[in-house]
Formats: structure tokens, C-alpha cells, sequence
């Protein structure tokens, strides 16, 4: 009612009020209307103007209009409305404002302009400054200060330069508003700017600025500006104490940080826990406990800096734990963070006992699980191995608010149960599928051995999605890799030069491999070369081992040293590369001291490649019994490949006894293993005992066991064809009969015998050469011969390994001929190049041509 009767009093005789807006009667009843909306005004306010009003009336003025009001009143009642929000009063106020004559007033139209600016009316605000006759600095920085905190940072920027005389204000709105949007950079020139104008800084200008040096850890800058606040006396202040603090850890100098925090006189939570999030970056986990034990109050960013520096570091059973102390404070609740933390940290450790623990706390507390948590709880059951589980929490959330690392984990989950559709699902379903969405479905694909569908996926992702980085290039140069596909390896390189990635160390060290299971070594040793400065391990071992791989050991030797000049540290990897290598070369002494020097100087405890490789080392130069006796004691478990690597070695030395222990020890292993019947009829039919060959081969067929057949395919005109032994399926294939034997006639002519005994079957000479005459790379040369021009490089693979002589020949008749061997020689395991199961090859480039020919199976290519 005192509202009402401030509107009443301010009315004449007739009942409409004087400061009715737009000639609009207001008549007695409605302004108790207005009263009652106006109630939210303060109240003590309103009671002064009513008193203000009683006075009037006794001096004999009621009669008469109201026209001086106070001015201080009315900024006043302008400043409560607009702590209330009232936007009527406000604008009554306005009116009333001019009614009375003191729009001249620069101090009350001054909280005219922050009123209309705080309550979102900016262009009213505008409006009230550009009509004041005079402005003082305060109108300015009103309007900059609503413009800035708009994000319309251009138009303060112009009106900050149409300022007569900026104040430290109005650089620190500037300096603010820029910090805002994140153009931190430019933040700090604008300090720059404000230190050569002279002008002084607030605690709240270097707070800010502070800030901004941390953003981007610009270290040099950020210690001027502590040298200006201990001019200043500025550093007295806590929040600019803890802003110092602050910008020293996140730019990475923890001794200047932990000086400052040892001076300073007060401590709040935030400046310890600014000390711990240091400690915990540093990996200092001992000290960020210390400190975090030292707190006499801690809040929920001092547990979650714990938990999640715990989990993040490894240390995941500690982040559990201190979860555990967290849960005993009552006075404190888990948040999103703290409980994304503890759950990656099950996650981790694969614990699914303690994630449905947490997960039953989340439940029982009914958090809400969209977002963050829901991401970490997929990820912990997906990792866990309740995948099920994992998918149900997914059908009762929004897909597309899935994050890549659930993703990722869903994804991993799907692979190891080799279901690869529902995860597709998953992503075609995101809203926002970044360049990790991307990758990571890519690399799965690649993992599971989908290259083809990998490929598909990645032509999509240039046509629509987002640019690929560094790790989707690497990802889909290990398709062709896996393909050898020279050429579309060759168009991935071509677009890594072109965004600049070719000299990362990821997108480099896929080029060395790809190059080199390509067959095309040199090329793999120029990329090699022309990364000088950032070769990791990784880069030094592909090349090694691809070197070992082409039979050019002592490069690799040469390499191996120079990489330990170089204070690069090996892994098992290198070392199974080196000791291929001296495989290849025959070096026996040292394969046996490189072989020492891992195990004592680099404590990489030999695994079962490494003991392959020592034992084909011993098997190549003959030394049979060695093999025998250095298997006999080796401390792991004999494996398929260590007992496949002497039966190996037993063919090339026709040592039939030791094949017989061999192949037995091989069989009880893997009873259907095709390699050691295959081996041991070879033994014996290479010493010409050919009956116990033929009984070999027979049990090889009365227990069905396949021997795994060779192939070769060849790329012609962006169409793969592939070929067997004896092919005649091929439409071109009397054509391609007819060239093999010119040829071979031809070659004998220059003096060429076939090695007829390399055909370990009991046949006569002329059966054995045409055997060999219509091997799969010799059909597949003769192809390439007949539909290709001249001149032109033919790069032949095959999915086993290749006869030395073939190889041989053909380099000596036809030259420019590459004959690729993609078995992997260290390790035993063969490299089929995507000829597992049928696909369609399609090109990787987004202007490159599909290719129209499928290549069978391997089931198909048995049959055939």
C-alpha cells in the first residue's frame, strides 16, 4: 500500500498520474495495480519517498504537481530494481526521470545506462548515451563494459578507441572481454598497451591478465607482470597471490610457484589446492598427499584434484581409496568429476566388482547419470568385460551425448567380441563426431583386420567429416600397409605433405612401413632420413626391422649401432629386427652378444620371438645341435614357433632325425598344424625318401588337415588380380601360359637350370620344371608383362615365401621387376595382405576410382 500511495500522491486532482507514459491515463485503481507489482522494490526506499510526500502536503503543496524529485532517490530506486529485477519500476523510474527535468544529471543517467544494460535491454542503454549532453568516463566504461560482456568484443573495440581518455577500467573490461572469449593473446598486448599508456593497473586487471598467461602459458610475460604487482604492493592481495600461483604451475615453473606460496601470509583452499594439482603434474604424488593431509579445509576441488591426479597418473587402487576417505566426510557430496574419476578408475583396472559398487552408490543417491558419469559407466563395464551391461546404459541414455572415450571403450569392448556392426551403429548415431570419433572407428576397423571397410570409412570422413590429423593418417597408412598398396599409400603421403603431417613422428614412422611391406625399401629409408630431429624408438625399430625384413642385415646391424650412438633406447621389439638381421647375414657371435646386451644392459627379459630368432640364427648356419640344446633350455615354455623354426632348419640341412623331434613336439602343440606335415615330407623327400613322404602326406589327408597355398596377386589399372599355382581360371590365362613359356624357353637359352629339386615331390624333370614354371609370381609376371607398356614396374606379391632363384631370374631377364616376400620372417607369422576374406578394393582418395575386382577368399582360393 505504500507503493500505491506514492502513486496516488503523485497524481494531480483528476487522478492521472503525472508521469503516465505515452499520454496514457492511469486512473487511482490502476496504480494500485502498479503497486502491487512494484512491491518487490525495497521497501525502505518507497517509505522515504512517501514521508518525502507527507511533507509536501503539510507545507500546503499537495495541490500542486511534483515536478523536483530527489535525484540520489531516484538512483536509488533505479539501483533496487535492479538488484529485484523489476524492469516496471525501472522504466517508471526512467519517465519519471524526464518528467522532472534531471535527465541533465550525468551520475543518474549513468545508473540509467547499467540499469537498461544488466537487465538486457542494451539498445535503451544505448539509446540514454548517446542523448546525454555530457558524459563522464563512467558512462563510457557502462556501455564498453555491456558490449564486452555481450561478446561483441569489435564493437567495444571501437568504441574503446573513440574513448577521449581510457581509465584503468576501461583497459581491464577490454583486457577481460577479450580473456572471455578466449583471444588471450590479445589480451595480454592490450595490457601491454595499457602499461605504455601509463595507466595503472587494479588487482583486477592483473588477476585477469594473469589468467591469460596461464591460458597459454606465456611464462616470460607472466613474470614482468609479477615484477609490476611487487612495484605496485599488489601482491598482498590473496586473489592476486593465487592468480600468481596459479599461472606459475600451469606454465610449468614449480619452483617460482612453490616460492610464492611459501610467502604468502594467507592461504585459501584454492591456493592449496593450486600446490597439489602441481605436485600432481610432476608426478610428486607423495607431495600433493602431504599437502592435501596438511589442509585444515578442503573442498570438493581438493578431493577430486586427488582422485583424478591418482587415476590419471596410474595409480588407480589410491583413487579408489581416497574416493573411499572422500565418501566418510559428510559434509562433502561427489560431484560429476568425482565420480567420472573413480569410475575410469575401475575402468583401468578392469575391476567390474568395485565399478557396480560405485555404479549402486550413483543409483542409491539418484545422480544423475547423463553426461560424464554415463560416459565413465560405459566405459568402466565396456572395459570390464560386460559389454551387455554396457549397452543397456546406453539404450536408457542419448546417444548422441556419447563421448569419444566411451566410444572408444564400447568400441574396444565390440572388438574383442568381434562384432563390429553395433558399434558402427554407435557412430553413425553421434551428434558431434570429432577427428577422434573418427580415428577411433577407423584404427578399429584396422585392428580387427577390416581394412577395406577402414578405407570406406576414412573416403567418407574426407568427403564430409573433419580434417584427419596426424593419428587418422597413420591409422590409414597401416591399410595399406596391410594391402601393400604402393599406390594408395603413395596418395596418403601426398595428402599428409599437403596438411603438414608427413613429419610427425606417427605419420612418419606408418610411411617407413608402409613403404617397406610395399617392397619399396628405398623410399622407406628417404623418409627415415628426412626426420632428423624427433625419431623416437619407434622409428628407429621399423626401419631396422624392415630392413631385416628385405634381407639387407647388415644395413640393419649398421642402423642398430648408429641408433645406440644416438642414446636411443631399444625395445623388444628393435632387438627382434637386429636379431633377424644377423640371421640374414650369419653373424652367429654377434646375434649371441646382441642377444646378451638385452637382456643385461637393457632388462628386456627375451620373449618368444627373440628365442625364434636365436634359434633360426643357429638353424641358417647349421649349427642343428645348438639349436637343440639352446631350445632344450630355454626358460619359457617352448612354443609353435620355436619348434617350427628348427623344423625349418632341419629341411635346409635334410637333417631328418631332428625333424622327426621336432614335428612331433610341433604336432602336440597344434595338432593341426598343416606346417609340420608339410616340413617333415619335405625333409623326407629332399633326402629322397620318398615313401615316408608319401605317408606324411597321406596322414596329412586322412586327418584333414589343408596346407595353406600360395598366391600372388598383382595391381593392373587399379584392378587386382590374383593368381594360384597352375592357375587356369584367369580369362587371359592361355595368353599368359603361352608368354611363361616363351620366356622360359628363352632363359634356358641364356644358360638358366632350374632347380628341379626345389619340387619336393617324386615326379619326373619335366613335370618339376612346369611346376615351377607355373608358380603363382610367374603367372602373375606374365600377366603384368602382357598388360602393361614397357618400362613399366611390376610389383608382385605373395602371401608366402619365395623360391631365391625365381626371384633371381626375374630381376636378370626383365629388370625392373618387384618381387615382394610379405612373410614376416622374425616372428614366423605370415602377412596375407587383406586376403583373409573376400572384399571389394576401393580407392582410398576421394578422387580415386573404385576397383571393381574381388579378391577371393582364402576358403575359395583352397578350392580352386
Amino acid at each position: 500500500m505504500l507503493v500505491s500511495s506514492f502513486r496516488f500522491i503523485e497524481s494531480n486532482q483528476s487522478g492521472v498520474p503525472i508521469g503516465r507514459p505515452q499520454g496514457r491515463l492511469i486512473s487511482a485503481k490502476s496504480s494500485v495495480v502498479f503497486g502491487c507489482i512494484s512491491m518487490k522494490a525495497n521497501l525502505l526506499i518507497t517509505f522515504h519517498f512517501f514521508v518525502h510526500s507527507l511533507l509536501l502536503l503539510f507545507y500546503g503543496k499537495a495541490n500542486s504537481t511534483i515536478r523536483h524529485l530527489p535525484s540520489d532517490f531516484c538512483a536509488s530506486l533505479l539501483q533496487n530494481s535492479l538488484k529485484s529485477r523489476d524492469l516496471l519500476t525501472g522504466k517508471l523510474v526512467h519517465t519519471r526521470i524526464i518528467k522532472s527535468g534531471l535527465h541533465l544529471g550525468v551520475y543518474l543517467m549513468n545508473n540509467l545506462i547499467n540499469f537498461y544494460a544488466k537487465t538486457g535491454f542494451f539498445p535503451n542503454a544505448h539509446n540514454v548515451f548517446d542523448e546525454m549532453p555530457v558524459k563522464n568516463i563512467s558512462s563510457w566504461n557502462n556501455v564498453l563494459s555491456a558490449y564486452a560482456k555481450q561478446g561483441r568484443i569489435d564493437a567495444a573495440r571501437r568504441m574503446f578507441e573513440k574513448m577521449p581518455y581510457p581509465d584503468s577500467v576501461s583497459w581491464t573490461v577490454m583486457i577481460v572481454g577479450y580473456s572471455q572469449i578466449g583471444h588471450f593473446g590479445t589480451a595480454i598486448r592490450m595490457f601491454l598497451g595499457m602499461m605504455m599508456e601509463k595507466v595503472l593497473p587494479t588487482q583486477y586487471t592483473v588477476t585477469n591478465i594473469l589468467t591469460s598467461c596461464a591460458s597459454i602459458k606465456w611464462l616470460d610475460i607472466g613474470r614482468k607482470v609479477h615484477s609490476l604487482i611487487v612495484k605496485l604492493g599488489l601482491s598482498s592481495y590473496l586473489t592476486v597471490a593465487n592468480s600468481l600461483l596459479n599461472m606459475y604451475v600451469k606454465s610449468g615453473d614449480p619452483v617460482t610457484a612453490e616460492i610464492v606460496f611459501d610467502r604468502m601470509r594467507l592461504k585459501s583452499t584454492s591456493s592449496w589446492n593450486a600446490m597439489i594439482s602441481l605436485h600432481l603434474q610432476s608426478g610428486r604424488l607423495d607431495l600433493a598427499l602431504t599437502q592435501f593431509e596438511q589442509m585444515s579445509e578442503r573442498d570438493i576441488v581438493s578431493w577430486n584434484s586427488m582422485i583424478s591426479g591418482y587415476n590419471q597418473r596410474g595409480f588407480d587402487l589410491e583413487a579408489v581409496n581416497m574416493f573411499s576417505k572422500m565418501l566418510k566426510d559428510l559434509s562433502l557430496k561427489p560431484d560429476r568429476y568425482t565420480l567420472a574419476s573413480v569410475l575410469s578408475a575401475c575402468a583401468n583396472m578392469e575391476d567390474l566388482n568395485l565399478g557396480k559398487q560405485i555404479h549402486a552408490h550413483i543409483v542409491r543417491t539418484e545422480f544423475d547419470t547423463s553426461g560424464p558419469v554415463g560416459n565413465a559407466l560405459i566405459s568402466m563395464y565396456s572395459k570390464s568385460g560386460d559389454i551387455e551391461r554396457a549397452r543397456k546404459i546406453l539404450a536408457h541414455s542419448v546417444t548422441s551425448d556419447l563421448s569419444v572415450i566411451a566410444f572408444t571403450a564400447l568400441l574396444d569392448g565390440y572388438i574383442k567380441l568381434g562384432d563390429l556392426k553395433p558399434a558402427r551403429e554407435i557412430f553413425d548415431s553421434l551428434k558431434d563426431r570429432d577427428v577422434v570419433a573418427w580415428t577411433a572407428m577407423i584404427v578399429g576397423y584396422v585392428q580387427n583386420g577390416f581394412n577395406y571397410d577402414a578405407a570406406d570409412l576414412f573416403r567418407i570422413m574426407v568427403r564430409e567429416g573433419p580434417k584427419p590429423n596426424s593419428y587418422t593418417l597413420a591409422a590409414i597408412l597401416s591399410v595399406a600397409s596391410n594391402l601393400a598398396s604402393l599406390m594408395h599409400g603413395k596418395q596418403i603421403h601426398a595428402t599428409a605433405i599437403r596438411s603438414g603431417d608427413a613429419s610427425t613422428v606417427s605419420v612418419s614412422n606408418a610411411l617407413t612401413t608402409m613403404y617397406a611391406q610395399a617392397g619399396s625399401i628405398n623410399s622407406a629409408r628417404q623418409v627415415f632420413d628426412l626426420v632428423r630431429w624427433s625419431k623416437d624408438t619407434v622409428s628407429w625399430t621399423s626401419m631396422i626391422v624392415s630392413l631385416a625384413q628385405h634381407g639387407l642385415g647388415e644395413e640393419a646391424i649398421e642402423l642398430f649401432e648408429e641408433m645406440l650412438t644416438c642414446s636411443i633406447k631399444p625395445d623388444h621389439i628393435t632387438y627382434v629386427g637386429v636379431l633377424s638381421a644377423c640371421t640374414h647375414v650369419g653373424l652367429v657371435v654377434q646375434g649371441r652378444s646382441y642377444f646378451k646386451l638385452m637382456k643385461d644392459k637393457n632388462g628386456i627379459e627375451p620373449t618368444p620371438s627373440h628365442y625364434a630368432c636365436m634359434l633360426d640364427l643357429y638353424g641358417r648356419a647349421g649349427m642343428l645341435e645348438e639349436a637343440q640344446n639352446f631350445i632344450e633350455n630355454m626358460p619359457i615354455e617352448q612354443d609353435i614357433i620355436a619348434w617350427g623354426s628348427l623344423l625349418a632348419s632341419c629341411k635346409v640341412h635334410k637333417n631328418v632325425e631332428l625333424a622327426k623331434i621336432a614335428a612331433d613336439r610341433l604336432l602336440l602343440l597344434e595338432p593341426g598344424n598343416s606346417g609340420a606335415y608339410s616340413s617333415l615330407a619335405n625333409v623326407y623327400s629332399a633326402c629322397g625318401r620318398w615313401q615316408e613322404a608319401a605317408k606324411i602326406r597321406k596322414m596329412m589327408k586322412d586327418r584333414q588337415v589343408k596346407k595353406e597355398q600360395g598366391f600372388s596377386w598383382v595391381q593392373i589399372r587399379n584392378e587386382v588380380h590374383v593368381f594360384g599355382v597352375e592357375d587356369g581360371l584367369h580369362p587371359q590365362r592361355e595368353a599368359i601360359y603361352q608368354l611363361m613359356a616363351e620366356i622360359w624357353k628363352a632363359i634356358k637359352k641364356m644358360g638358366f637350370i632350374p632347380e628341379t629339386e626345389a619340387v619336393l615331390h617324386d615326379l619326373d624333370e619335366e613335370v618339376k620344371e612346369q611346376i615351377l614354371r607355373h608358380h603363382s609370381e610367374k603367372l602373375a609376371i606374365a600377366f603384368g608383362l602382357l598388360n602393361t607398356p614397357e618400362n613399366t614396374t611390376l610389383r608382385i606379391m605373395k602371401n608366402l615365401r619365395l623360391y631365391s632363384q625365381s626371384q633371381i631370374v626375374w630381376d636378370i631377364s626383365y629388370g625392373d621387376v618387384d618381387d615382394e616376400d610379405l612373410e614376416s620372417c622374425n616372428s614366423g607369422r605370415m602377412q596375407f595382405c587383406g586376403a583373409f576374406g573376400p572384399f571389394q578394393v576401393k580407392g582410398l582418395g576421394s578422387d580415386s576410382p573404385h576397383l571393381n575386382h574381388n579378391i577371393p577368399s582364402h576358403k575359395e582360393l583352397q578350392k580352386q
